[in-house]
């Protein structure tokens, strides 16, 4: 099965499982809270008994390789990894990230307004990394789904029938 191609200089590349590669690594501690974080998320939500999220989080305490990690998680959906997403934890993790981002942002714009005042230059030449640089913002703000107050107003008011004449 290591048969060499005539095309690459190498053998074939043989794809190991996680499982496979992982069996011989100690979990860490930090390995170990972050499947804890999953089966905590997971029962919050209702997917796992609280019994049965006890019995998980025994298993998992007691584990001592990264291979016995995978199977407490396996049957959640995207095993378990989309329901760190939605915690309050990662939400203002985003947060923090997107006011770095905007504070990043703004000093540069001093900066390249700083150095346009007095270079006395004839146009606006920071127009172009400054629109480049708000328009990051603004798309790492959609892609954390960011919203203003009121954005978060209209969308509740969204359903509602508003009388007018009263």
């Amino acid at each position: 099965m290591t048969e060499m191609s005539p095309y690459r200089s190498e053998p074939p590349v043989r794809l190991v499982a996680v499982a496979e590669r992982d069996a011989g690594i100690r979990a860490s501690d930090v390995d170990r809270e972050h499947v804890a974080r999953m089966l905590r998320a997971a029962a919050g939500e209702g997917m796992l008994s609280l019994s049965e999220a006890d019995e998980r989080l025994a298993a998992l305490y007691a584990s001592r390789f990264r291979s016995e990690l995978s199977p407490l998680t396996a049957d959640l959906p995207d095993d378990g990894r989309s329901l760190l997403e939605n915690t309050a934890e990662a939400r203002s993790a985003a947060r923090a990230g997107l006011i770095r981002h905007a504070t990043t942002v703004s000093v540069v714009a001093a900066l390249l307004i700083t150095v346009w005042v007095v270079s006395d230059a004839a146009f606006f030449w920071p127009a172009w990394p400054l629109a480049f640089m708000v328009l990051s913002v603004l798309g790492h703000a959609r892609r954390i789904g960011y919203q203003t107050p009121g954005d978060r107003h209209r969308r509740s008011n969204r359903g509602r029938s508003v009388d007018r004449a009263a």
